[in-house]
C-alpha cells in the first residue's frame, strides 16, 4: 500500500517545543504523522514517489512550527460578538445577558454548525489546527447527541481537529452525564480514552464551574469521564467563581475541587485569574494542567492569571481565546503575544518561546494529546509555516521569538493538519471563507442576533 507524503522545505527555521531550532530544514510527513522531525529529512516510504503521493509544499524561507492549541474556546459565541451591554462588565452581569441574547437567539444545531464551521474556519486561518470547545448552551428539548453533532460536522467540512467538551452551566446531573455517554456512543464508537483512531474527534466532559454546578454535577460528570475514559475540563477563580463560592460554601473555589476530586491530572482549569501562592502549590502538587486566556480576562477586566508562578512550579500551561462573548477573535498567536507582555502585571516576565509553547504542546498536554503541538517524529502531521519576509519581519534578529514580538496580525501562508494542506498561501482549501461568512451573518440577521 502507497504512503501519502508531504515534504515541507525551503524554511529558513523550524521550531518545536522540546526540540528547539534547526536552520533550512526539511520536515517530512507521512500518512498523517511526521516521519523525520525539524534536523533532516527521512527516506520517503516505498511506492510514494512511482504512484505520485509525494506533495511538496514550499515554506519559502518561512518559519514552521507545530499547529497551535486552542485549548479553551466557546464556538457558538462567535455568532455573539461584541453585543451590546457586553463588554466591561462584572462577569455576573455578562453572564446574564449572554444567556438572554442565547434564549432570545433560539439556539439549536443548525446555529451551533454554522457558528463552528466559521470560528474553525478562523482557527484555521490563524494557524490553530486543533480548538476544545467548552459547549455551555443547552436549551429545552435540543438534543444534545445533536448539538455536538452540529460541531464534529462543522470540524469534519473545514478539516480541523475538535475536543468537544460537554459542559453544563446549571444541568441536570444525570441527564448532563446520560447525553455524555450517547455522544460518545454516537460520535465516537469505539474511541479509546475518548480520542478516535484518526485523531480528529475528541470528547470531555466540563462543569461551566461551581458558580454554576454543585458537586452533584461534577460527581455524576467525572463518574461518566472514569467510566468512559474522558478528560475533565471546568472553570475555575474567575471573579465570580470566587464570589459564589464564598457565598454559598463560605469557601475557596479550589478548596471545594479538591473536595470534590477535581484536582487530580486528568483536569485541566480555565482562567485562574485570582489565585493565591499556596493554591498555586495546590494546583501544582495535584497534577492537574492550566488554560490561561489574557484576551477574554484582561478585556473584560476579570483579572490576569499568575502565568508565570504556574509554570516555575511545574504546571502544564495551554493557551486558550475563550469565545467571542468575550474575546471576540479566534488568533491564538496574538493572544500569546498578549500573555507574553502582560506577564510582568502578575510575576516574572514570560519569554516569547514560553508563550509559543502554551500555544502548542502546553495546551496539547491538557487535553492529554501528547502527538499534538509538537513536530517530533511519530508526532501528527499538524504544522504551520509562517512567512517572515514582510516589512514587519525586517530587521528580527530571532524569525522564531519574532512570530510574537513583530506583526501582531499575522497569518500564516501554509497550514497542515493530518498532513493534509487545509490552508495553502493564505487562502483556506477545504471551504469558502466568504460563503462561510455570508451564512452565519444571514442566520444572525434572521434570529435578530445583535439587534
Amino acid at each position: 500500500m502507497s504512503a501519502r507524503v508531504l515534504r515541507i522545505t525551503g524554511a529558513s527555521a523550524v521550531w518545536s517545543p522540546g526540540l528547539g531550532f534547526a536552520d533550512a530544514a526539511t520536515v517530512e510527513c507521512v500518512d498523517g504523522r511526521i516521519a523525520a522531525g525539524p534536523t533532516a529529512a527521512g527516506p520517503v516510504a516505498a511506492g510514494a514517489v512511482d504512484t505520485g503521493l509525494v506533495d511538496t509544499l514550499d515554506a519559502g524561507g518561512g518559519v514552521v512550527t507545530p499547529g497551535l492549541v486552542n485549548a479553551h474556546h466557546h464556538l457558538l459565541q462567535s455568532a455573539f460578538r461584541t453585543l451590546p451591554g457586553t463588554r466591561g462588565v462584572e462577569m455576573s452581569v455578562w453572564l446574564g445577558r449572554m444567556r438572554e441574547a442565547y434564549v432570545a437567539a433560539r439556539v439549536d444545531p443548525d446555529l451551533v454548525g454554522l457558528a463552528a464551521r466559521v470560528a474553525l474556519a478562523e482557527s484555521l486561518l490563524c494557524g490553530v489546527t486543533t480548538v476544545a470547545d467548552h459547549h455551555l448552551t443547552w436549551p429545552p428539548g435540543v438534543d444534545p447527541v445533536q448539538v455536538a453533532g452540529a460541531a464534529f460536522d462543522a470540524a469534519r467540512d473545514v478539516g480541523a481537529r475538535l475536543a468537544f467538551v460537554r459542559g453544563t452551566a446549571g444541568c441536570d446531573p444525570d441527564a448532563a452525564a446520560s447525553s455524555v455517554a450517547e455522544i460518545h456512543a454516537t460520535h465516537l464508537p469505539g474511541a479509546r480514552g475518548g480520542v478516535t483512531e484518526d485523531g480528529m474527534r475528541q470528547l470531555a466532559v466540563g462543569p461551566s464551574g461551581l458558580h454554576a454546578d454543585g458537586p452533584a454535577t461534577f460527581a455524576a460528570l467525572g463518574e461518566v469521564a472514569r467510566t468512559l475514559g474522558l478528560r475533565r475540563r471546568t472553570q475555575a477563580n474567575e471573579q465570580v467563581d470566587v464570589a459564589r463560592a464564598a457565598e454559598l460554601y463560605g469557601r475557596r473555589p479550589l478548596d471545594l475541587l479538591e473536595e470534590w476530586g477535581w484536582l487530580e491530572p486528568d483536569v485541566t482549569l480555565a482562567h485562574l485569574c485570582d489565585v493565591t501562592d499556596s493554591e498555586v502549590a495546590l494546583v501544582a502538587g495535584s497534577g492537574a494542567t492550566v488554560t490561561h486566556a489574557p484576551a477574554c480576562d484582561l478585556p473584560m477586566g476579570w483579572g490576569v492569571a499568575p502565568v508565570a508562578r504556574l509554570l516555575d512550579r511545574g504546571v502544564r500551561v495551554g493557551l486558550g481565546t475563550s469565545g467571542g462573548g468575550s474575546n471576540d477573535a479566534g488568533h491564538l498567536l496574538a493572544d500569546a503575544r498578549l500573555a507574553m507582555q502582560v506577564a510582568p502585571l502578575a510575576g516574572r516576565p514570560l519569554d516569547a518561546l514560553e508563550a509559543l509553547t502554551m500555544a502548542t504542546s502546553g495546551g496539547a498536554d491538557g487535553l492529554g494529546r501528547p502527538e499534538l503541538g509538537r513536530l517530533t517524529p511519530g508526532s501528527a502531521a499538524d504544522l504551520v509555516v509562517w512567512d517572515v519576509a514582510g516589512v514587519a519581519d525586517a530587521g528580527v534578529a530571532d524569525p522564531v521569538r519574532g512570530l510574537l514580538w513583530a506583526s501582531p496580525g499575522r497569518r500564516p501562508r501554509h497550514v497542515v493538519v493530518g498532513g493534509r494542506v487545509v490552508v495553502r498561501d493564505f487562502e483556506l482549501v477545504t471551504a469558502a471563507e466568504q460563503a462561510l461568512a455570508a451564512e452565519l451573518r444571514r442566520e444572525c440577521a434572521r434570529r435578530g442576533i445583535g439587534r
